[in-house]
């Protein structure tokens, strides 16, 4: 299993190699693995790849490195999807620029019913930071259980993480470098609070990897391509979140930019996004509501509804049994008593909130509704 993911990192990493030409490889050979047994001549023949990218392959000493990564990720609990795996995120995989390999770190759920991205200036006003909270603190309220993503920059990205882990949703933040560090370094509190709380932290860069402006925009496709709708919350008339909308758009996914005060400098990116129909106006949930179709979920009695209807499999059963014998139970012990390990309680309990059959309380701790 190791080796097979030694080859899915080192396709990665070849020169002139990007992911759509990494997946037509593998289309047309069969594995990662495949791809570095291949001869040269009939690499040269798969549509795309040619003599000099048939020459990188065949001559590339990638494995060595892709080897050193394995090492790091399995010492530090980190998990890196192949395109191609179940648990891939679905909606990112659905993009033609989509990376071959993502980290992640922490248990989140990426491929959870609803997920929407909030993005914006890094120099965020008490305004814009009031919308974030009010607004993420306005869907917990009213019964989603979604991820909330972003990007944890200074500004409307922090915020937005805080705002989730404050109102008890789970968030995921896209970084622009590898998950060996933080940046900026400040936020490291944060980014650990969202990985003991089901989200996490996500990045397509090696361990290691130099940290530069560029990286920042790359990862911005990451973070449209990951939700089901981007929204902006104050901008410059240049600046990341434009970008990131900009991509969201090309994923024909919807966006939403938030109106400010007309002259204010970090209302002219929502405005432009508005006025030249990038954007839906959007001023409250009911907005978004509106616009993805999505119905809350109102009171206590419609939150259990959907398990008079849930087929429980047999972990699912064995949890819901001790949570209604012990009341409220942490993680940890919920793996003791079901002698379930860690990487099923966890995934098995998100679902379960979405179900509205449990309910995630502070301190990872969790009880039957």
């Amino acid at each position: 299993m190791a080796d097979e993911l030694v080859y899915k990192i080192a396709l990665s990493l070849i020169p002139g190699i990007g992911s759509v030409t990494a997946k037509s490889l593998v289309a047309y050979t069969g594995s990662a693995e495949q791809v570095f047994r291949e001869k040269e001549p009939a690499l040269r023949q798969i549509p795309g790849v040619g003599s000099i990218l048939a020459n990188n392959i065949v001559h590339s000493e990638v494995i060595s490195r892709a080897n050193r990564e394995v090492e790091f990720i399995q010492k530090n609990g980190i998990k890196a999807l192949f395109y191609l795996d179940a648990d891939y995120p679905q909606r990112l995989r659905g993009c033609s620029d989509a990376p071959i390999v993502l980290y992640v770190k922490g248990d989140p759920g990426l491929n959870c019913a609803k997920v929407i991205s909030i993005v914006g200036t890094r120099h965020a006003t008490e305004y814009g930071r009031n919308i974030v909270d009010q607004f993420i603190g306005a869907l917990a309220e009213r019964g989603y259980r979604m991820l909330i993503v972003s990007g944890l920059a200074y500004g409307i990205d922090i915020q937005s993480h805080k705002s989730a882990l404050r109102a008890g949703l789970p968030t995921v933040a896209v970084l622009g470098h590898g998950l060996e560090t933080i940046y900026p370094s400040l936020h490291t509190p944060i980014a650990r609070e969202m990985v003991d709380n089901q989200g996490g932290l996500v990045s397509d860069f090696l361990s290691h990897s130099t940290i530069e402006r560029t990286n920042f925009l790359r990862r911005n496709r990451i973070i449209a391509g990951l939700s089901d709708a981007t929204i902006v919350v104050q901008s410059a008339k240049k600046g990341g979140a434009l970008v990131t909308a900009d991509i969201a758009n090309s994923y024909n996914r919807d966006v939403f930019a938030f109106p400010g005060r007309v002259g204010d400098q970090y209302a002219e990116g929502c405005h432009f996004l508005i006025k030249s129909n990038r954007a839906a106006l959007i001023e409250s949930v009911s907005d978004l509501e509106y616009v993805m179709n999505w119905s809350a979920i109102q009171s206590h009695s419609d939150a259990i509804q959907p398990s008079l209807f849930y087929d429980l499999n047999s972990d699912e059963k064995l949890i819901i049994d001790l949570l209604h014998s012990e009341g409220e139970t942490a993680i940890d012990l919920i793996c003791i008593k079901t002698m379930l390990p860690m990487n099923k309680v966890s995934p098995t309990l998100l679902n379960l909130e979405f179900a509205g059959i449990v309910k995630g309380l502070p301190g990872k701790v969790f009880k039957a509704i």
